[in-house]
């Protein structure tokens, strides 16, 4: 059974109806079907505009939306955060303090040496 991490609303997104360009006349130019979507928290966007439906323009715009590089790296960066309890900012931030860094060089055999910290 999967388990949910977080969920995306209604809410989080801008949604604007326009009407389309091109073929259609009367009909085209009278109805706002096209569908313009962004995500607010990542900044992501979408466009439906291909069918006659408002509906199936929703479909499409949500599906560009969520196929972007922009949305799927912000759903990776939101999955860490739920599942560390931190953002990644945060994790490095702790990965970079004195205490957490490991200072290593190689020397002339190709061996890895570590340098001990002084003032411990």
């Amino acid at each position: 059974m999967r388990e949910h991490l977080f969920s995306i609303t209604k809410k989080d997104f801008d949604i604007h109806y326009f009407s389309g360009t091109g073929a259609g006349g009367q009909y085209r130019n009278k109805h706002q079907n096209c569908v313009r979507l962004k995500h607010k928290e990542s900044g992501a966007r979408g466009t439906g505009q291909s069918h006659r439906n408002r509906k199936t323009n929703l479909q499409e715009a949500l599906n560009s939306l969520t196929e972007s590089a922009i949305f799927k790296l912000w759903i990776n960066r939101k999955a860490f955060e739920v599942l560390e309890g931190k953002t990644i900012e945060e994790k490095v931030d702790e990965s970079m303090k004195p205490e957490n860094i490991k200072v290593e060089f190689k020397d002339d055999d190709n061996r890895w040496n570590e340098v001990i910290q002084r003032n411990r």
